[in-house]
């Protein structure tokens, strides 16, 4: 049997002697101990070198992806012709596959020939002894750093570094043009105010500056390239009528040393933003595509690098650059910030101010994903992030138009009718508990006077009634203040009261009991 053993210098092929010990590994270890003694199992046949670093790189490259490079091919073909029947131990499965399709040689691999390997390994500087140790550690090394950089994908156009110079370079330059251009308008405001009311633009006011000068030379000077006719006339009317001060030549000298000095920064500026624009499309274009150059380029220099950026969540990017408004918000117990450096992305700018945080939140979660791609993804394309900004913009619409979409074949947007649910309160009827009868006139019941009842009494024959005698109510029975009496008396005193009422019902005539009863029943 043949045993293919790679190392950083090249590939050997050793020969087993003993063909039985690949069956009984388990003590196998004991039998490599030494250089002479691992010499008695194993043999070592040929040794190809590589010829630099190079050959050394494709060769382990194409190992880990399983492929037969070419240098192991070319001795592969030497073994077939001289031994063709022998059987090739392999470590790798899917190395052994690919040989085996190449050429047609049975190929080994199990865990028996991996202790074997491991065993091979441990004696390999003697059993090889063509090369000296130093010089193998050399080259593991240097093999190593290069299959490092070959996973990574290092390359030079992927370095992010200028990104984070190029993106704060940018913004010190904004803060010294503001400055310059306000000292501008300053100092030349004493010489010709109102020029700085007519003509807004900055660039466009420093040019004019460098081109007029004194503004005695307004009239004599032609604008055209720099403003329209209807401004040009308001400038040339107002330097006659001007209330400035007069300057000296000096002065003027120095203002468009000045002036000079701005508009040169304005275009190195430009022109600093075409490089970012370009290295953020070339390391970035997910990125890019989804929240422009600049605040893509801000979050990386945040962040440090893009793959930093990458690590983090989509709610930490969302607030990235909102640091300060987080945390005095958690102190205070108030709002946490919904967005950061994210709120100057396109997309948040054009959302509502209702929809700004929603938009933001979503963007930070299709951002997140787009960095990911452009730091770890093998392809630099730029299909994720079109997809994703479509679909936000897509998104964007639909929550702006309150979430209302057409119905297909109609013209009118279909609305949704608010329902509301009326409720019918019934109250129970009081004069349903009541079981007399109503009594069927409205006018109220007057009691018949003493005259009246004794002249009908006349007029039927009977009697006139007798006169009613006071009753006589005793409070201080009821609260027992009456002084004690013998027992005899008292109940002869209340034998008469019983007899006085007894007397009073039966003189009440018939006709105004019943009167009373009525009136009691209502």
């Amino acid at each position: 049997m043949l045993v293919l053993f790679e190392t950083a210098a090249g590939y050997a092929i050793f020969k087993l002697l003993k063909d039985k010990k690949l069956q009984e590994t388990e003590n196998l270890f004991q039998d490599f101990v030494s250089a002479e003694s691992a010499s008695k199992i194993v043999k070592l046949k040929h040794f190809e070198k590589f010829a630099d670093t190079t050959d050394a790189l494709g060769a382990a490259t194409a190992a880990v992806e399983g492929k037969v490079s070419k240098p192991l091919r070319k001795l592969l073909k030497k073994l077939v012709s001289k031994d063709a029947q022998e059987q090739l131990l392999v470590a790798d499965a899917k190395l052994g596959n690919a040989i085996k399709e190449k050429t047609s040689m049975n190929c080994i691999s199990n865990s028996n020939v991996l202790e074997l390997m491991r065993c091979i390994r441990s004696q390999a500087d003697g059993l090889i002894g063509s090369l000296p140790q130093r010089e193998m550690a050399a080259m593991a090394l240097g093999l190593a750093h290069s299959l490092g950089r070959y996973k990574l994908k290092f390359s030079p156009d992927k370095v992010d570094t200028m990104i984070v110079q190029a993106v704060s370079l940018l913004d010190d330059l904004d803060k010294e043009l503001n400055n310059y251009m306000m000292r501008c308008r300053e100092w030349y405001g004493w010489h010709f105010p109102e020029l700085s009311k007519i003509i807004l633009d900055n660039i466009v006011y420093i040019k004019s500056i460098r081109l007029m000068g004194m503004r005695t030379n307004a009239s004599s000077t032609d604008f055209s390239d720099l403003l329209p006719e209807e401004m040009e006339e308001q400038v040339k009317e107002a330097a006659e009528i001007s209330m400035g001060t007069e300057i000296s030549e000096e002065d003027i000298l120095n203002i468009h040393y000045l002036a000079d000095q701005v508009v040169e920064i304005s275009d190195y500026r430009t022109q600093l933003y075409e490089y970012l624009k370009n290295r953020m499309m070339a390391i970035a274009p997910n990125l890019t595509i989804l929240v422009g150059e600049l605040v893509g380029a801000r979050l990386i220099a945040h962040a440090g690098t893009l793959i930093n950026l990458a690590k983090h969540p989509a709610s930490t990017i969302q607030i990235l650059g909102a640091e300060k408004a987080l945390f005095r918000a958690l102190k205070t117990k108030k709002d946490t910030p919904k967005y950061g450096l994210i709120y100057h992305a396109t997309l948040v700018g054009q959302a509502s101010t209702k929809m700004k945080g929603k938009i933001s939140r979503m963007l930070a979660a299709k951002t997140a994903l787009a960095a990911r791609v452009d730091a770890l993804g093998e392809e630099s394309s730029v299909g994720l992030g079109t997809e994703h900004r479509a679909y936000l913009e897509q998104r964007l619409r639909f929550l702006e138009e309150g979430g209302q979409r057409k119905i297909s074949g109609g013209k009118k947007s279909f609305q949704f009718q608010k329902y509301e649910t009326k409720s019918e309160i019934r109250q129970y009827p009081v004069s349903a508990d009541s079981t007399a009868q109503k009594r069927t006139h409205t006018t109220a019941f007057q009691p018949p006077s003493i005259k009246q009842e004794t002249e009908e009494m006349e007029e039927n024959g009977e009697p006139p009634p007798k006169k009613k005698k006071k009753k006589i109510v005793l409070l201080e029975e009821e609260n027992g203040d009456i002084p004690e009496q013998p027992e005899e008396k008292k109940k002869k005193k209340m034998k008469k009261i019983k007899a006085e009422v007894v007397e009073e019902a039966e003189e009440v005539p018939e006709g105004k009991r019943k009167r009373k009863k009525a009136k009691a029943a209502e």
